[in-house]
């Protein structure tokens, strides 16, 4: 199981730098071409934009990982410790509930969308909205994997936790 986790990490981390790094070339490109030749790119925009729906959806999950997505923890902190992992386990069905949603919704939403084309690049708007049924299995992944972590002490992955080489790589 640990192979799987560190090859999904990975992974995910690899589509998230292809991804950004796209974007951020083609932004630049279309800024650069259009002050110096008054001409711009005419799909830029709408490639950049999509990029940044998939780079929303795929990042989700590593930032649920490390616990950076927005949580108000008073009521937590407040509370006895068998009722904080009580309210804990809770939160973790309701989000659990919530990706399953996004998997089950964003599947029906690109089968429905399947034939509508994209204005400029004139492509299925079904690799768009894909971005939220992949988002949302990656996020059911990533937060079984820190799940027990989440559920026993309210803790959260590490970097070391899942690749202890990530420096050694980089």
């Amino acid at each position: 199981m640990d192979a799987f986790e560190h090859a999904l990490m990975r992974l995910n981390r690899y589509a998230l730098i292809g991804l950004l790094a796209a974007m951020a070339l083609i932004v630049f490109a279309n800024v650069v071409l259009r002050y110096t030749t008054s001409a711009s790119i005419e799909w830029a925009e709408e490639v950049a934009r999509y990029l940044m729906v998939w780079l929303t959806f795929l990042g989700a999950g590593p930032v649920l990982r490390y616990g950076g997505h927005i949580a108000v923890d008073n009521l937590q902190e407040a509370l006895p410790t068998a009722w904080a992992k009580g309210l804990r386990v809770l939160i973790a069905v309701l989000l659990f509930g919530f990706f399953g949603f996004m998997v089950w919704g964003g599947a029906l939403y690109l089968e429905r969308a399947q034939f509508q084309m994209t204005p400029t690049t004139q492509i299925s708007m079904a690799w768009v909205y894909a971005a939220m049924p992949v988002g949302g299995l990656l996020l059911i992944l990533h937060f079984f994997f820190v799940l027990r972590s989440y559920l026993s002490e309210r803790r959260f992955a590490e970097d070391a936790h899942f690749d202890a080489n990530a420096s050694a790589s980089l």
